[in-house]
């Protein structure tokens, strides 16, 4: 069976799972439509949770920033995994125990105001919709290359799925529809990294062998290889020590990002028990961890089987040791297609020169030895994971899986994201502060509703995504951070914080850390472009833009404690409320 018609038929029986699951979970309630009837068993859960967080940023994405940044990419493993430690030990539990739908409801009812839930709902609504612009464009991205479609209507396919099992689903439909897209996303993620991790190293287990030696007769080991190939191409060292102070503050505000996702939260109040949200939160960290254990090996292999593809790697410099564009593989020819691989011959030779062209001492040295005039090869770092299968010439197959693997990432958050908005609307804003006496039947439908016109948002932003988008669903962690997390964190430990400190740290930290951002990424007009300030020498102390949320996190800390030791104490049964979240029934 050729590759496109295997590929079909395994993405096409996916979506037909994800269909009947949707119908045979139909929400019927708003607590079905907003938290699965509160009856999910925890490892269920943490499977549903795990597929919730493993976005097309953490299938697709993450092993290509290994890929490219090495050692220096460690963040991310740390700060995205950290995060459900502290989500498990600080938050979960508590917020089951509330007994709410939302996020911005426990902020509202806990700190007694409709402005502060309203500055939650807006918190929430920035957070998922630039996280959401990432998903819908990834989800265009996987149907382009694999289904042989143009990116609009691929994206047009992925709004239509979303649409069945999450606006009729809601989050009982979703719950199991994630459950399925973990197992699909798991497998196709493992899968390949062993068959390339036996090829490279006879390791099975790819964790142990991105350590192993290479069994090409080199008597090296694979990360020891690629530091030589790297370093002789101008790059830096795989395996080099990253900026520790920005590595430290990344890892941080990913990890409280984490926690303070309203998307992952929710997926908490689904449980039946208030220990089962920590079981949940549990299961969770070990589910995601089989993939992050195996996203370095992934990021490896995939770099190395990419350099030996373009560049004899015992011929680093010599003009024979370059692949002839002409006799290109099947795979680089595919990616082509998508414009996320690209060569442009900038010598005339015919041959593909990659190298690192923004190390000026290295480019002159090639150019005066080799006679390169610019590196020739863009490889766009989202399609490694993708590609990593074609350019180890694995079965079918196994190219099969991984392209629904990488669209069932982008799926699974995309449908998450979008019902924390829909719930925002229809539940937060809707029922919490406009029309709080509206009946069940009206609200479910407002849900549906609000969900329609979210994914129909969600679809246009990814169609025309702005300049910005791709970066800012990183810096998405870095407002939830800023703005929901200290709340959260203050109004289950502080009795004493009150609605106004509670929304003066909101405010600044959300407003401070939006303004570092845009400010430090150039996305302001600077009439000046050489004054554009995205450069390191121009950050304030030297704090990368994506590492901020950790400082506008502890600038909500300092100004809500302030602000609350000058103005009135919460009232005494908010005080009651709080010992009552906080202490074990038992107790």
């Amino acid at each position: 069976m050729d590759l496109q018609t295997l590929i079909y038929l395994v993405v096409g029986a996916t979506f037909l799972l994800y269909f009947v699951l949707a119908i045979v979970a139909r929400a019927g309630t708003t607590s079905e439509f907003y938290v699965a009837g509160k009856g999910i068993n925890p490892i269920l859960n943490g499977m549903a949770t795990a597929a919730d967080w493993m976005s097309a940023a953490s299938f697709i994405s993450m092993a290509g920033l290994i890929a490219f940044n090495g050692y220096s990419a460690s963040a991310y493993l740390m700060g995205w995994t950290g995060g459900y430690v502290l989500l498990a030990m600080l938050l979960a539990p508590y917020l089951r125990k509330f007994g709410k739908f939302t996020v911005p409801e426990f902020i509202g009812d806990r700190f007694y105001s409709n402005t502060a839930r309203v500055i939650a709902v807006i918190a929430l609504l920035v957070i998922s919709l630039t996280y959401v612009i990432g998903q819908m464009k990834g989800v265009g991205v996987a149907f382009s290359r694999f289904l042989e479609t143009s990116v609009e209507v691929g994206l047009f396919a992925g709004m239509g799925i979303v649409f069945v099992y999450a606006v009729l689903g809601g989050m009982k439909g979703i719950t199991y529809t994630q459950i399925a897209q973990y197992v699909i996303m798991i497998f196709a993620y493992t899968v390949p990294a062993i068959f390339i991790s036996l090829q490279l190293t006879g390791h099975f287990l790819p964790q142990t062998g991105t350590g192993a030696m290479l069994t090409d007769g080199s008597n090296q080991y694979l990360l020891q290889k690629l530091d030589l190939v790297l370093v002789d191409l101008g790059f830096a060292e795989y395996t080099g020590t990253p900026d520790l102070m920005n590595t430290f503050l990344l890892t941080l505000a990913l990890m409280i990002g984490t926690a303070g996702l309203p998307h992952v939260l929710v997926r908490f109040f689904t449980v039946p028990r208030v220990r089962d949200a920590r079981k949940s939160a549990g299961w969770t960290l070990l589910f995601i961890a089989i993939l992050y254990t195996t996203a370095p090996a992934v990021g490896a292999m995939a770099m190395w089987n990419t350099l030996k593809t373009v560049q004899d790697t015992d011929e680093i410099g010599a003009p024979e040791g370059n692949l002839l564009y002409a006799e290109r593989p099947d795979w680089m020819r595919s990616w082509e297609l998508t414009g996320l691989l690209q060569f442009e011959d900038k010598n005339g030779d015919g041959r593909i020169q990659y190298y690192n062209d923004d190390n000026e001492d290295f480019a002159a040295m090639a150019e005066e030895e080799y006679g390169w005039n610019g590196n020739e090869l863009y490889v766009d770092r989202d399609i490694m994971v993708l590609a990593n299968p074609e350019i180890a010439n694995l079965p079918n197959w196994v190219i099969a899986l991984i392209a629904a693997g990488g669209i069932a990432a982008a799926l699974s958050t995309a449908a998450g994201l979008l019902l924390a908005i829909s719930s925002a609307i229809s539940h937060d804003l809707l029922k919490g502060v406009f029309m709080p006496n509206i009946s069940e039947k009206n609200e479910l439908m407002a849900g549906r509703i609000s969900m329609t016109v979210a994914i129909i948002v969600a679809g246009y932003l990814g169609l025309n995504p702005p300049g910005f988008a791709a970066q800012v669903v990183a810096l998405a962690f870095g407002l939830a951070a800023s703005s929901l997390f200290p709340a959260l964190m203050m109004g289950i430990f502080s009795k004493r914080m009150n609605k106004e400190g509670a929304i003066a740290g909101m405010l600044t930290g959300l407003s401070i850390t939006l303004l570092y951002i845009f400010w430090y990424k150039g996305w302001f007009f600077i009439p000046d472009t050489n004054m554009l300030p995205d450069n390191a020498d121009n950050w304030l102390f030297g704090i990368n833009p994506t590492s901020f949320g950790a400082i506008g996190a502890a600038i909500n800390f300092i100004v809500a404690i302030l602000v609350a030791k000058i103005t009135t104490p919460p009232p005494h049964e908010i005080q009651e409320l709080v010992e009552d979240v906080r202490v074990p029934r038992a107790s």
